[in-house]
């Protein structure tokens, strides 16, 4: 894979994911954990509380050091590839804020509610059509939400105010705990090169670890050794704090905010796939944003029309008449589409031409041969002899017979069936 991605993409940067390589430590390196308890202590703060690649460099052949590691052919086979997993080499490269290969784990897991190894392929178009469009129902939801309700703020700060309206509900909590942390946070400047400041940055109370911040001119445009913004897109605790001292926190700069986490990042017009000459169809993208749309402005009307009965009213009212307009221009619509067909004219209906692809698809598309599970069958697997034994039946607690219970017992039926005789006669009937 390496090698392939090199050639076929080499504007990339290939990772190798960082949970996988640090669960087989324990394996390989188990009599270190078993002979040295801080081990995993100070493992752990080299990979992931190094800063800078030089920090990493040091902390790393100390490690080697006071655990006699320096000929171990696993360490060092991995030390090699240290700039595709180690932390510090990979903050400056945008990476969505992930390391590990939890993306691509979260979408098995998601389509493993809809589909299994032994779904159909004829089966399998319509449960990826019900998952995707289960995926686009909870991203409308979370659209709505962010839109119809308000953020709860943590600081005075105008800056959170003005973010929480601009980046999405999820955005906003990541950004709102960074300013949150920031006041944690001192900083004192360092040094000063031309028209660029350098910073330092502390948590409150502490010399370490420290953090370097760096001003250019204009002093809006800054860069912090954690790399948090060209990791993340999201500006980092430490950048805030110079920010809160040299007293920027009125407004967050334009271009410090990723169009990615915005709410109107789905609002910008995106370039339609090239379709054939003389074929016009509505895009799903396109479709999509109408019903998106139409959902954020009903849910806005729902709440109005629920403040008094009045408004409920005219609302339903409203609805019923709308609801009529639009079954009698989907009848106008239905009768054209007809008169087109007699025609011999294509329909441009979007799911008439979901509905063939789905079709010809099924028809192209057949199910791959079945290929025999590994191992003996389970008919012929040889059991145990004590397997093989029947079991033994239950009996009656009354009677002590097999075939029944206590529930259904013969001798219970006949007892209650003479009593039932005796309550029915007289006392002189019973009488000798």
């Amino acid at each position: 894979m390496a090698k392939a991605i090199v050639e076929v993409l080499p504007n990339t940067t290939h990772r190798l994911c960082l949970w996988h390589i640090l669960q087989k430590f324990p394996k390989h390196l188990a009599h270190v954990y078993n002979k040295f308890p801080d081990f995993q202590r100070d493992f752990r703060h080299c990979i992931h509380e190094t800063i800078t690649t030089v920090e990493f460099e040091e902390e790393w052949a100390s490690i080697l050091v006071k655990y006699d590691l320096r000929e171990n052919d696993w360490l060092q086979n991995l030390y090699i590839r240290r700039e595709k997993w180690v932390p510090a080499y990979l903050r400056s490269t945008f990476c969505v804020g992930m390391s590990t290969t939890q993306r691509s784990e979260s979408m098995n897991k998601f389509f493993k509610d809809y589909v299994r190894s032994s779904t159909m392929v004829s089966d399998f178009v319509h449960q990826y059509e019900a998952a995707i469009d289960a995926r686009y129902f909870k991203e409308k939801e979370k659209d709505v939400r962010t839109k119809s309700t308000h953020a709860i703020l943590k600081t005075p700060l105008k800056i959170e105010e003005e973010t929480a309206l601009i980046y999405t509900r999820k955005s906003f909590m990541i950004f709102q705990d960074e300013l949150f942390d920031s006041l944690r946070y001192i900083s004192r400047k360092l040094s000063k090169e031309g028209e660029s400041k350098k910073y330092g940055v502390t948590p409150y109370g502490k010399d370490t670890p420290i953090y370097h911040v760096t001003l250019e001119s204009g002093e809006d445009v800054a860069t912090c050794t954690c790399h948090k913004w060209e990791f993340m897109g999201i500006l980092c605790k430490h950048i805030l704090c110079v920010f809160g001292k040299k007293g920027k926190l009125d407004r967050l700069p334009q271009h410090y905010v990723l169009e990615r986490w915005t709410i109107n990042a789905k609002s910008r017009p995106i370039a339609d796939i090239p379709i054939p000459e003389g074929q016009v169809r509505v895009g799903l993208d396109e479709l999509t944003m109408r019903k998106n749309k139409s959902m954020i402005q009903f849910y806005d009307i729902v709440e109005l029309g629920s403040q008094s009965q009045e408004k409920h009213n005219h609302l339903t009212h409203a609805l019923q008449k709308v609801h009529k307009e639009l079954l009698a221009l989907e009848d106008h619509v239905e009768t054209q589409e007809t008169h087109y067909s007699e025609r011999g004219e294509t329909c441009n209906d979007d799911q008439i031409l979901r509905s063939q692809v789905v079709s010809n698809f099924s028809q192209t598309v057949q199910d791959p041969p079945r290929v025999p599970t590994k191992g003996r069958p389970k008919s012929l697997i040889s059991k145990n002899p004590k397997e093989t034994q029947t079991t033994k039946k239950r009996r009656c607690s009354i009677c002590k017979n097999e075939g029944h219970n206590k529930n259904n017992c013969p001798s219970v039926r006949e007892q209650c069936g003479s009593l039932r005789v005796l309550k029915s006669g007289s006392l002189r009937d019973c009488m000798p």
